[in-house]
């Protein structure tokens, strides 16, 4: 579960999608062009925040190459239960997106989309490849490869100085910032708690039940890491 699957495609220059009428789109389109590709749904408690500033940003940036690709999702609880048209225009009406927003998909499971398949394959997170959740956003450079991956409590507006660094230099990516696992913990709690406030009363033990079985295997880990670390301090001459 949560394993990275093996995918043929180099670049995500390579795929088709379909937009929210359904017709396909070729992603090549996006060739020299920064991406920031986000599941996004209308009835999550992240939804606010992300919509807001994934606007702030694309507006910001759009001229300097930045494009938001969104991609409505329903396997989190059922948080985006319209069509793919609802979803495009709950974005566009509420939110005033200007960037795509595609056909809704699905991103987890074996009839994952492909592009999201190929996504995680590239840039699993600290606890597996699968999507935790919605406004998970991944970072392509202009070359078509995934850079990084962010989580639903990244804000977007905290990933422009990365957008920027992109920009300036197009020949040379930079390193991806990597989050400690202290802070990825931490982050885990605060996301299991905002997600498990924003159901309702009827899913929210069986939500907790999910996120607190996630942050038991991180913390087991963290007590490894640290159990060797004593180990080999103690051991060194």
């Amino acid at each position: 579960m949560g394993g990275s699957v093996s995918v043929s495609e180099k670049s995500i220059h390579e795929f088709t999608v379909k937009d929210s009428s359904g017709k396909e789109v070729d992603l090549s389109v996006y060739q020299g062009k920064v991406l920031l590709i986000v599941n996004v749904a209308s009835k999550c408690g992240f939804t606010e925040t992300n919509y807001t500033q994934l606007t702030e940003l694309y507006r910001k940036y759009k001229d300097q190459g930045l494009v938001i690709l969104a991609f409505p999702c329903n396997q989190f609880l059922n948080q985006e239960p319209g069509t793919s048209q609802d979803a495009h225009e709950f974005a566009c009406t509420r939110f005033k997106a200007e960037y795509p927003v595609f056909q809704k998909v699905r991103v987890n499971g074996q009839n994952a989309a492909p592009v999201y398949k190929f996504l995680k394959s590239k840039k699993p997170s600290f606890l597996g490849s699968r999507i935790k959740w919605n406004f998970t956003k991944f970072l392509v450079g202009k070359d078509g490869q995934v850079i990084d991956r962010y989580g639903p409590t990244v804000p977007p507006l905290s990933i422009e100085q990365r957008n920027k660094s992109l920009n300036q230099s197009p020949s040379k990516q930079p390193k991806t910032i990597k989050t400690n696992s202290f802070g990825s913990f931490l982050g885990r709690i605060t996301m299991a708690a905002t997600v498990v406030l924003s159901c309702s009363s009827s899913t929210k033990v069986r939500t907790w039940k999910r996120y607190s079985k996630q942050i038991k295997e991180q913390r087991a880990r963290l007590y490894i890491i640290w159990k060797c670390a004593v180990f080999l301090l103690s051991s060194h001459d």
